[in-house]
């Protein structure tokens, strides 16, 4: 299935606020150090490729199971790798980054949803990407919570 994403997604209001709330539910921040970060805490600056590199949960003493997960959206290597062949992305800057969560949360069948602002369909069809949503294995905010920071960031990004 060939997924595409226009401009015109990229600049809805509703796509740029979700894509604020997932920022923040990965991180739990709200500054934009979030798109150098990797799993477990790491930076990184080089954004001409994805960063690829592979962190270890405390727990894999054999170092079987390496996690590559990075930027606002901790975006797997293999994820992004794809994405680029398939000329999604070009590099792994803050804009490309977003261009990826998109053409992911569109890749999902959700784009529709977060496009008309329901956030609960989105959480149901997203919660495999992005494990801290509401709903999620991880998540550490409600659905209600989840919405007041959404409402005020649809009124933040109406404004810009």
């Amino acid at each position: 299935m060939t997924v595409t994403i226009s401009q015109s997604d990229l600049d809805n209001t509703n796509v740029k606020a979700f894509l604020r709330l997932i920022r923040y539910c990965e991180h739990r921040r709200e500054d934009d150090g979030v798109y150098y970060v990797v799993y477990g805490g790491g930076r990184f600056t080089d954004t001409k490729e994805h960063p690829n590199i592979r962190v270890y949960d405390k727990s894999d003493i054999k170092k079987k199971n390496p996690h590559t997960p990075a930027g606002a959206y901790q975006i797997t290597y293999g994820t992004w790798s794809g994405a680029k062949k398939r000329g999604v992305v070009s590099d792994f800057t803050p804009a490309q980054q977003d261009k990826l969560a998109v053409w992911i949360i569109a890749s999902e069948g959700a784009l529709d949803d977060v496009e008309a602002g329901n956030l609960d369909e989105a959480y149901k069809k997203l919660k495999g990407q992005w494990s801290s949503l509401p709903g999620a294995s991880q998540s550490h905010i409600s659905a209600v919570d989840a919405k007041a920071r959404f409402d005020r960031y649809v009124t933040e990004c109406a404004k810009k």
